[in-house]
């Protein structure tokens, strides 16, 4: 499964983005959604089916975490696809700063 097409899905890439940092029970994650429980399992469920996301079991509740190891390559491939794109706008973030404090500044000498 193309992990691009997987995360295109804002669902997806909110239900990564929550368990990033934390294991979270597919209840604490269908929580944070305005869908059924169901929708949100079949998300994971893709998530999982891609490897995006690991479960482990405890009884009868599932938790989720991102699977880091499996999104790294995905980061390095947005990166690359985004970085001149970041970089152009972080440059002319930079120029419009600067030609900003230019025009205050003949108006501070007063």
């Amino acid at each position: 499964m193309d992990e691009v097409k997987v995360i295109a899905e804002p669902r997806r890439r909110e239900l990564l983005r929550l368990c990033w940092r934390v294991e979270c029970t597919a209840s604490d994650l269908a929580a944070s959604f305005d869908v059924t429980f169901g929708a949100v399992s079949q998300h994971l469920k893709v998530l999982r089916d891609a490897g995006l996301v690991t479960v482990r079991r405890e009884g009868t509740r599932r938790f989720y975490r991102a699977n880091r190891t499996a999104l790294g390559p995905l980061a390095e491939y947005l990166e690359s696809m985004w970085g001149t794109q970041l970089d152009r706008l972080a440059a002319l973030a930079e120029a419009a700063e600067h030609e900003a404090a230019a025009k205050a500044s003949p108006g501070d000498r007063q």
